[in-house]
């Protein structure tokens, strides 16, 4: 594995959304990328497992976004996308300072070079609707959200060893 980088690139699949993610000093790679296993998330972006990581707001940059919108499945959370290509970009909570980046979506040279660290997952989310036997076998703490509370609480924390 190499160093942490200091920024990567990424886009949709037509090139109609760039952007650049300039990594503060002190971003914790591991703490940062996790996967949701919510029916929402399964059915937007076609997978069993939807892999993002988050980073401050602040660190992203668009380089060309004319075709870049958002849709809404909950009032508060806005999925960002392609109008062109369809290509699913980010996962954001509309309070917060921080954007969940779609990992998929990150340049193939950063993927090649940093991919362990771009995309290794420890913490998995809305775990209270894995597929038994086809997505309940991830490493890592296990997570489900409290539709009432509004919280994320803990259903099963494994140790794992890190990128």
């Amino acid at each position: 594995m190499s160093d942490k980088p200091k920024a990567i690139t990424g886009g949709c699949l037509c090139e109609g959304v760039r952007y650049k993610i300039t990594f503060p000093p002190d971003h914790n790679f591991t703490a940062q990328c996790s996967t949701c296993q919510c029916s929402q998330c399964r059915k937007q972006t076609g997978s069993l497992v939807f892999r993002v990581h988050k980073i401050p707001l602040s660190a992203l940059e668009y380089t060309s976004d004319a075709t870049l919108t958002q849709y809404r499945a909950t009032p508060s959370n806005a999925r960002g996308f392609c109008t062109r290509c369809g290509s699913l970009l980010f996962w954001r909570r509309e309070a917060s300072d921080s954007i969940s980046m779609c990992v998929g979506c990150f340049d193939s040279e950063a993927l090649r070079t940093h991919g362990r660290l771009l995309t290794y997952a420890e913490r998995h989310i809305f775990c209270d609707a894995e597929i038994d036997g086809v997505t309940d076998h991830l490493p890592g703490d296990k997570w489900k959200y409290d539709d009432e509370e509004g919280e994320v609480i803990l259903l099963k924390k494994q140790g794992v060893a890190g990128p």
